[in-house]
């Protein structure tokens, strides 16, 4: 079974300039984008964005429910492999077997992301991950463990069904 770990960071709330980008929403667009992309290249892969309710103090003795808008990302955790016992101890022949010394050496075969420019022209096209993995997605929307928790939240943070 394949283990996770979770990283939730703020939502931007600004847009970066940029050049070419001209408008509030795409300054807006583009500062997610830098985000998704800083932490794509460390590894994370971005799950979803929620909408949190955050309880702050306000004055010496009250609070205030706050909300905020965070975006959460996730990255598999490399299994453990269990430590191998020495050699001495091991019930395996000493020698390879007369198969392995026989065989003739294989040259790894020569592949590259379909569509890369700068691929030799003798390696074989294959399919990149994110296209490997939209061939693999069903289009059904995996379900959190925690499904409906959104309607708990609003209802500790005092809101009714109808309010928003």
């Amino acid at each position: 079974m394949q283990a996770f770990e979770y990283k939730v960071v703020p939502a931007p709330q600004k847009g970066t300039k940029a050049k070419g980008v001209k408008t509030p929403e795409a300054r807006f667009a583009n500062s997610v984008e830098i985000l998704l992309n800083e932490m794509a290249a460390e590894g994370w892969e971005f799950q979803r964005a929620e909408l949190l309710p955050s309880e702050e103090r306000s004055g010496l003795t009250g609070s205030t429910t706050n909300w905020r808008n965070v975006m959460v990302f996730r990255r598999a955790i490399a299994a453990e492999k269990p430590a191998q016992a020495p050699a001495a101890s091991r019930k395996e022949p000493a020698a390879p077997s007369v198969a392995f010394r026989h065989s003739e050496p294989q040259t790894p075969r020569l592949t590259a992301a379909a569509g890369d420019p700068e691929a030799p022209p003798e390696a074989e096209q294959v399919p990149g991950p994110g296209a490997a993995r939209m061939q693999a997605d069903d289009g059904v929307e995996e379900l959190s463990p925690v499904s409906g928790m959104t309607a708990a939240l609003k209802a500790r943070a005092g809101l009714k069904d109808g309010d928003k």
